[in-house]
């Protein structure tokens, strides 16, 4: 198998599903980056208490411009380069060879195994502040039964998806809106004191609000798997970037600072948080608004998480990495539709897990991912110069070393300040990658290797 892949024949399964699967446009394209990557400001609450009011805006503001701006510059570079499906895998396999570009690819699907599981539990997490009875059993039949419902409208295709986002996130924002606009009359608190909690342990401090830190920004590469699934992606992946990264900084900063500025009991936040926030700012139909977008938006990112993480299993299937089972395409819409179901299955029987717990070890996946796409923005530039890139990293050699040294600032940061779930599962999650690859590494089907030329 080749680092870069030559041009091969499509099958008549890939041929089919081509003329079957519909693309997206810009403006759909938008929410879909949107909404994977944000989707809402619900999900941050526990940043709070942990890291104390002052210090989780600080990150709020600061994060983006070592984390998702400098990856955000590095995926748009790639995209224009090689926009292919599999994205960032694809990138890294054409930088560093087989073995890497299967890390990449494995990383990240395992990765989305707890993002899928965590948003199906936060949905229905949300739920129980107005159903308290959702709890044991029902807790766990609303989240399979959330996942179900993505799961068919994923394998529907990336318009439905797209439709889907659109509609969720508009609702999202008006309902978040509100709220701000309303919490203006309450301010008389600063938001940003106390700085750091009295008395907190410091891993909590640096650790666990650190990591929710760059999970809130994480992930502006990830959209690439899907950009055969776009209309222009050369064109229209540094213009949704452009229009993503912003807004999600506003999404996270403006309600946490409004919510905070009207009530100051920064020791109250926890999962969920914004609901009761609402009720004492607007009163009961407030709090009952906020508390459905909350739901809303976790559909919302789950839909994204399923349409841009499935990719991943099909396109390494196509390469021979994987079962080719897995690259099976469906007659009507195109979508991998095996590759999707198998994902869901896997979130349902992950859905019992705690939240928190999802997300120190999905961090340690995701910054694996993040590493090797910025590093391959480096090695391809050396590697590979010629390539046609319709949108460089701005500032020279000085933009790319910004692009990729920061965010391995931010990863060693992350790792080495983890709590002890973290520092004890995440290395297990990394280290089963290389055992996959000796175990599941296929010689590749030349009916089934996708072109991703350079």
């Amino acid at each position: 198998m080749k680092t870069t892949s030559e041009s091969l024949p499509h099958s008549k399964n890939q041929t089919e599903a081509a003329r079957a699967l519909k693309k997206i446009g810009l403006f759909s394209f938008v929410f879909v980056m949107y909404s994977y990557n944000t989707a809402g400001p619900f999900g941050l609450e526990d940043q709070i208490s942990m890291s104390g009011p002052g210090m989780a805006l600080i990150y709020q503001l600061v994060i983006p411009f070592f984390w998702c701006i400098p990856i955000s510059l590095v995926a748009a570079e790639l995209t224009t380069a090689m926009p292919v499906e599999g994205g960032f895998y694809r990138w890294t396999r054409a930088a560093f060879g087989d073995f890497w570009g299967f890390l990449a690819g494995w990383w990240n699907w395992c990765a989305s195994f707890l993002l899928g599981a965590l948003y199906a539990v936060l949905f229905t997490d949300y739920l129980t502040f107005y159903f308290p009875g959702l709890i044991g059993w029902k807790h766990y039949a609303v989240a399979v039964a959330v996942i179900a419902l993505i799961t068919y409208v994923n394998v529907r295709g990336i318009r439905v998806v797209g439709t889907v986002a659109t509609a969720l996130e508009l609702a999202v924002l008006a309902a978040v809106l509100l709220m701000c606009v309303m919490s203006v009359r309450m301010w008389h608190h600063n938001p940003f004191l106390p700085i750091i909690p009295p008395h907190k342990p410091v891993f909590q401090v640096f650790g666990v609000g650190f990591a929710l830190g760059l999970w809130l920004y994480a992930g502006y590469e990830q959209v690439s798997s899907v950009a055969e699934e776009v209309e222009d992606p050369q064109r229209s992946y540094p213009k949704a970037l452009a229009w993503v990264v912003p807004l999600s900084i506003a999404t996270y900063f403006v309600p946490t600072a409004c919510s905070l500025a009207a009530l100051g009991n920064w020791q109250q936040w926890g999962t969920g948080y914004f609901s009761q926030a609402a009720q004492l700012i607007g009163g009961p139909i407030l709090g009952f608004v906020i508390t459905i977008a909350a739901a809303v938006m976790n559909l919302s990112i789950l839909n994204s998480t399923v349409l841009t993480t499935t990719r991943m299993p099909s396109a390494m299937a196509e390469d021979g990495y994987l079962s080719p089972f897995l690259a099976r395409t469906h007659p009507r819409f195109g979508t991998p539709w095996i590759a999707i179901l198998l994902s869901a299955a896997i979130y349902c029987l992950l859905a019992t897990n705690n939240v928190k717990q999802l997300i120190s070890v999905y961090v340690w996946l995701r910054i694996a991912t993040s590493i090797l796409t910025v590093l391959s923005a480096w090695q391809l530039r050396r590697k590979r110069p010629d390539l046609p890139r319709s949108f460089r990293i701005p500032w020279g050699r000085t933009g790319l070393a910004y692009a990729v040294f920061a965010p391995l600032l931010m990863s060693g940061i992350a790792m080495i300040a983890s709590d002890k779930f973290a520092l004890k599962w995440g290395p297990v999650a990394l280290l089963l990658g290389p055992v996959a690859y000796l175990l599941l590494r296929r010689k590749p089907d030349p009916q089934l290797i996708q072109s991703s030329t350079l």
